[in-house]
């Protein structure tokens, strides 16, 4: 079994920062892709960034600019830095990552239970 903990998630005024940490543990083979999601009330969870195990970083239109995404591979952690918050930004974020465990080669996903980001005006 795997899990997701997410941390760094609270309450900042507009224009602050942020930062999210996730730790992977568990019957962890390999990680490849590790990202984040979050989800608004009554909107649908999106994508906010990815990165590969190789450090390949994609990210959404709307924060690349202010959102930075990294990982460290050997502590199964993946980070998110979050700066010039908005409002808009307010939502549950939550870390996703695709495994390989040591039970089994195939790839599964597993996601935090997530973490609330609040940002006000």
């Amino acid at each position: 079994q795997v899990q997701l903990v997410e941390s760094g998630g609270g309450l900042v005024q507009a224009g602050g920062s942020l930062r999210l940490s996730c730790a992977a543990s568990g019957s962890i083979f390999s990680i490849n892709t590790m990202s984040w999601y979050r989800q608004a009330p009554g909107k649908q969870r999106e994508l906010v960034a990815g990165i590969s195990k190789g450090g390949s970083t994609n990210y959404a239109d709307h924060v690349k600019d202010r959102f930075s995404i990294s990982r460290d591979n050997a502590k199964n952690t993946v980070t998110l830095q979050m700066n010039s918050l908005k409002p808009e930004d307010t939502a549950v974020y939550y870390c996703y990552a695709d495994v390989v465990t040591v039970t089994s080669p195939r790839q599964y996903a597993y996601w935090g239970q997530g973490t609330q980001v609040t940002v006000s005006s």
